[in-house]
């Protein structure tokens, strides 16, 4: 054999033995990446699965994007995925980003103006005007249309752009356009803390006082007692509470108001994760008055434990239809991210003891609405005449001053 061929197959014969050890150490190192990465997934599946996805994202995705956004959305859905997963319902996760609208509703205040709005032609249209806010002393009417604030048109910010830009720090000011009857008028109006109206008073017919409590969180005791006084003070010889499509709150808040009503005995009670039990009482003190509870599908947790109260204890007929049966409480835990999770974390029970954990309160009376009317009055259109169940609630006390 010649000797150049000798030295071809030999350089050959060297490739080959480089490829063939490429190979063995390429499909080594995938085989050792692999179990690395199972291992991965058996010890931090959410984390594994998150940069697997990651990773995806980062060579496959055409378009921009923002690196520290789908990593905080990554976290939030996981972590509400994580509650969610529970089975539990009434558990959810808030995000940081949400965790002011939470506390706003929690404590029935924000930093504003003292309005509501709503989208209409040409702007945001003033639907009411809080009592006493920054908003009534700067000549705010209801149906004034806000066109522009801060110089910036409110038609083209929208509804919750316009909400934004109107909220800022407390004791700031906030610039804005209005038309009214089609004649503008410029404004400059403080930002201030307001306190939501929790309860509502309206006098009706043969003294029946009709008081609508919107949620049990805070302020709701102060200002359901300031109506029933006030209700008092105006002659009524019943009292006609409303907590249709109430979400329930605070328990302190829940048995503030029924020490008030209920005679001496038990108001309520709870046994948290721990087994730990809780009764709160009440004094001999009672409101001797005839009363009836409206509610519907939509009153919960603590809005059902105020009418089985009244109900157990024989004060007052509840009206209208079974009601959604919430019968767990939630602790929040704050993050370190600033988000947080509600977790249920103890059981509720009626004076008598009883759990309404998916049975919910049974009316005495049973009276349904339409889907207009159900509507209607979920924002706060249908008028007293029409609403059957208030008309049924009425019926039934004025038999009982008759």
């Amino acid at each position: 054999m010649k000797r150049a061929t000798k030295i071809v197959l030999v350089v050959l014969l060297v490739i080959l033995l480089v490829l063939v050890t490429a190979v063995g150490t390429f499909w080594g190192t995938a085989a050792w990446m692999r179990q690395r990465y199972e291992a991965k997934m058996d010890a931090e599946p959410v984390q594994a699965k998150l940069d697997e996805i990651g990773a995806l994202i980062d060579k496959y995705f055409i378009d921009d994007y923002d690196l520290e956004t789908v990593m905080t959305a990554a976290a939030d859905g996981a972590a509400a995925g994580m509650v969610a997963g529970t089975g539990d319902r009434w558990s959810y996760y808030i995000s940081a980003a949400d965790m002011q609208s939470h506390n706003e509703q929690l404590y029935n205040s924000y930093v504003g103006i003292g309005v509501t709005i709503q989208e209409a032609d040409g702007g945001m249209e003033i639907m009411s005007v809080t009592a006493g806010g920054p908003a009534e002393e700067a000549g705010i009417l209801v149906g004034d249309l806000c066109v522009a604030v801060e110089g910036q048109r409110t038609e083209e910010l929208g509804l919750q752009g316009t909400k934004d830009v109107v909220r800022g720090e407390e004791g700031t000011t906030v610039e804005m356009e209005f038309l009214r009857d089609g004649e503008p008028y410029q404004c400059s109006v403080e930002r201030r803390a307001i306190v939501t109206p929790v309860a509502n008073l309206e006098m009706l017919e043969d003294k029946v006082a009709w008081i609508s409590i919107y949620n049990f969180d805070y302020h709701c005791a102060e200002q359901t007692l300031a109506c029933i006084d006030e209700a008092l003070a105006q002659g009524a010889e019943a009292l006609l509470f409303d907590v249709r499509f109430n979400p329930g709150g605070l328990k302190d808040e829940l048995v503030e108001v029924l020490d008030v009503l209920l005679p001496e005995g038990d108001i309520f009670r709870s046994v948290d994760y721990a087994g730990r039990e809780e009764v709160d009482r009440s004094d001999a003190a009672c409101l001797k008055i005839p009363m009836a509870v409206l509610v519907n599908e939509d009153s919960y947790s603590a809005a059902e434990f105020f009418a089985a109260a009244l109900q157990e204890y024989g004060l007052a007929e509840v009206v209208g239809m079974q009601t959604s049966g919430k019968g767990n409480f939630q602790y929040t835990f704050d993050l370190s991210d600033g988000s947080a999770v509600a977790l249920s974390a103890g059981k509720y029970f009626t004076p008598s003891g009883k759990s309404l954990t998916d049975v919910g309160i049974t009316p005495d009376v049973e009276m349904d609405l339409d889907g207009a009317d159900y509507e209607a009055l979920y924002y706060g259109a249908l008028a007293p005449e029409d609403d059957e169940q208030l008309q049924a609630g009425l019926a039934l006390l004025l038999e009982k001053i008759a």
